[in-house]
This record gives structure tokens, C-alpha cells and sequence, in this order.
């Protein structure tokens, strides 16, 4: 007789997000006559630039013509983007061969499955730290069972104010999730600090899995987009990222991830790695949509880079409005400068799901408790730089106004 996989079981009751949501409309439900401002969810808002709707019209229109339809592609990606994808990182001096890079739906798919091709071991994930990460880790069997919310084999790489939210190194892992720039801290890493991982992740026959689909929201130069920065990240560290935030492709789904060939795990030779993720692409992924690829080529170009940055650009001025927001008022925060994201103390200390409550009731203002981001995120919040301009203002208006402190 057929069961289930029980390690579902030790999933949270929710998901972070379906929570938030569904206490949203009960408050819409109970008070239909105000608006709810939004600054939770990392979702874009604004429209796509003219040069990429150009591009996707182009991909449907490639669909209309014997002569130009296409069917299934490779499952790996449209070679002519991943060699582009691959030509994106010299200008941060990285060499990719375009068969180390790897075309997806976007970069949560393939954070969910990098860890099917590696066996049993130890996972060790920033904390707080973006949920899919733990979730997945859960569901593979590698988490055991949770004690009041601890994961008895999970490593947790706690983050604070003191450490300027970049962790200590485990005394062991086979797995290390990074994310930086961080989500939901908003924090960055210098090179100095991820050479120390790349350092135990070699030493250890470690795998980093390094989240970079914030990296085009770097602005500081001296910092890394791309964990290959580190010399040495090619021989323990995979990358993915996503056009998601840096194109505005949420809805449209494209992202990559590299797998070096250089890699090396214990008891493997160099290009195993690649070849186990290649496996596992071509048996359970038809690649990513043809139309989004199309528009994936134009965003690497030097007028694609122009348009996505005006955008980028447009959600750091929002960040800014509202770090000042907070700010003015004596509310200590982090993050918004080189990433999307505030990460505020709640006030007096405040629970995060109380002050969730509190920031709802008072100024209609709807953000992201931080300990839903693990135990480490308990009295803080995390505020979103995406959304319209009007509304990040009438939102900071509102808290500025109405938040009883």
C-alpha cells in the first residue's frame, strides 16, 4: 500500500505568504471602505520596458510562421541566450563555458531541486532566511523534525545586527544556502566575507548554493554580484539567478543557473556535477517557454541593461522613501541601499506577527513578519521597495501619520 512522503508533515501549517494574504482579507473583509497598502510580497509592479514587450511580440510572432515556428527547445536553453547569460559575467572577469549555464522558469524552481542530485547530508541556511530554502529542505528528508519551530538537522547561520547580518562559518555542513544581496535582511557580503565559505566549502567538500536574483540591485561597485568573484568558487559553489527582479519577469518566468565543470564533490570527478544536473533537466524539464527566451536575449543588450536599470533604479528610490520614513521616525532599519528590502526592528520589541497586526490595523500598511523568515527574523519586519510610487508614499504617509508608538 502506497503512503505519503510524511516529511510534508513537518512543513509549516502555511506558507509564509498564504498566511499574510489570508489575514489581509479577512481586515479588507471586516473593512471594506479602506485601502490596503501593500509593501510585503517581493512581487514587480511596474510595466515592462519597450525594448522587451518588443522582443516577446517577437517570440509570439516567431510562432505564426511555418517557416519560424518552433516546438520543444533544448532542454538546457536557447544556446544563443545561455552564451549570452555566460557573456554577461565577463564584465565581473568570470569565464563561463555557456554549457555550465542552464536555463529555467525562473530561480525558485531550481533552488527547490539542486539538492536531488546530491545525497544525504547536512543543510545549513542563513536565518533568518527566504522560506523556499528550509521548505526544500524539509521535503527531502534532510531537516528531521521540528521542536517549537527549531529543525533538529537543520544548521541555522544566524544573522543579526551584530554580525552586520553575515554569519559565522558551521563547525560542519554539506550543503550552505547563501542569498546577497539577502533576502529579507537586504543585507550585502564583500568578497572578504564570502571567501571565508568558499574557503570551507573547499576545504569541507562543501556545495554552496549562492542565490544571486537580487545582484543587479548592487550598486556599490566594491561589492560582488556573483559568488565566481571569489577565486576558488568555481571548485565548490553553484549560482542561480533570475530575470525576475532585474526584468521585471515575474510573471513571464526566466531565470539560469550555473553549474561549473570544474566542481567537485567527494568521491566525483570534475564535470560530474554538470553532467547530474544536465540528467536531471533533460528527464523533468522541457526548458524554459520560447517567447520569455526571446525577451531574455534583449535584456543582456546594452539597451536592455539601460531600460532594466531605469527600473531598478525606480524600486531603490522607493527603498529610500521608505528607510527615511522609518528612519524619521526612531525606527531602527537595514537593507534598501543595495537591495529591494527594509529590515526594521519592531518597536519595543515587539512580536512580528503583533506588530504585523498593529502596522494593519493602525495604517492599513500590509508588510512581512521576520519570523517568518526563521527564529532569527522574531521582532523584526520586512518592508518591499516594489510597488508604485503612489502607493510606497501613501503607505510611508500613513505609517508616519498613524502608527501609535
Amino acid at each position: 500500500m502506497v503512503g505519503i512522503n510524511a516529511a510534508y508533515d513537518n512543513l509549516p501549517k502555511s506558507y509564509l505568504f498564504s498566511e499574510i494574504a489570508r489575514r489581509t482579507r479577512a481586515f479588507t473583509a471586516a473593512h471594506p471602505e479602506l485601502k490596503v497598502l501593500r509593501l510585503g510580497i517581493g512581487n514587480t509592479t511596474e510595466a515592462l520596458p519597450p525594448t522587451l514587450i518588443e522582443a516577446l511580440h517577437h517570440g509570439v510572432n516567431l510562432l505564426s510562421y511555418r517557416e519560424t515556428y518552433t516546438g520543444y527547445g533544448d532542454e538546457q536553453g536557447n544556446s544563443k541566450l545561455r552564451k549570452a547569460i555566460a557573456d554577461s559575467y565577463l564584465a565581473r572577469n568570470i569565464k563561463l563555458d555557456p554549457l555550465e549555464v542552464f536555463v529555467s522558469d525562473g530561480a525558485k524552481s531550481d533552488l527547490g531541486n539542486l539538492t536531488t542530485i546530491f545525497g544525504p547530508g547536512i543543510v545549513a541556511v542563513q536565518d533568518p532566511v527566504y522560506p523556499a530554502y528550509v521548505d526544500t529542505t524539509i521535503i527531502s528528508g534532510r531537516a528531521g523534525a521540528s521542536f517549537n519551530g527549531i529543525l533538529e538537522d537543520l544548521v541555522y547561520l544566524v544573522c543579526n545586527e551584530k554580525n552586520g547580518f553575515f554569519p559565522s562559518l558551521p563547525e560542519r555542513a554539506d550543503i550552505i544556502y547563501l542569498c546577497y544581496p539577502n533576502n529579507p535582511t537586504g543585507a550585502t557580503a564583500t568578497k572578504e566575507q564570502l571567501k571565508t565559505f568558499v574557503d570551507f566549502a573547499r576545504k569541507n567538500k562543501s556545495v554552496i548554493i549562492f542565490d544571486a536574483a537580487y545582484s543587479a540591485f548592487i550598486q556599490d561597485t566594491n561589492l560582488p554580484r556573483s559568488i565566481y568573484e571569489i577565486e576558488g568558487a568555481d571548485k565548490c559553489a553553484i549560482e542561480v539567478n533570475s530575470f525576475s527582479k532585474s526584468a521585471g519577469f515575474t510573471g513571464v518566468r526566466l531565470g539560469w543557473t550555473v553549474v561549473p565543470k570544474t566542481l567537485v564533490v567527494d568521491r566525483a570527478e570534475p564535470g560530474k556535477v554538470n553532467s547530474l544536473w544536465n540528467r536531471r533537466q533533460t528527464t523533468f524539464f522541457n526548458g524554459a517557454s520560447n517567447i520569455p527566451q526571446e525577451g531574455g536575449l534583449v535584456v543582456l543588450t546594452e539597451q536592455g541593461q539601460r531600460e532594466c536599470q531605469a527600473i531598478i533604479d525606480y524600486y531603490l528610490e522607493n527603498a529610500r522613501i521608505i528607510r527615511t520614513g522609518l528612519l524619521d521616525l526612531g525606527i531602527t532599519s537595514f537593507g534598501g541601499e543595495n537591495a529591494p528590502y527594509i529590515w526594521m526592528k519592531t518597536p519595543y520589541g515587539m512580536k512580528s506577527w503583533d506588530f504585523f497586526d498593529k502596522l494593519l490595523e493602525e495604517t492599513h500598511v500590509v508588510g512581512t513578519p521576520g519570523v517568518g523568515f526563521g527564529p532569527s527574523g522574531e521582532g523584526h519586519f520586512r518592508l518591499s521597495a516594489f510597488g508604485h510610487r503612489e502607493n510606497i508614499e501613501a503607505a510611508v504617509d500613513s505609517i508616519r501619520k498613524n502608527l501609535r508608538l
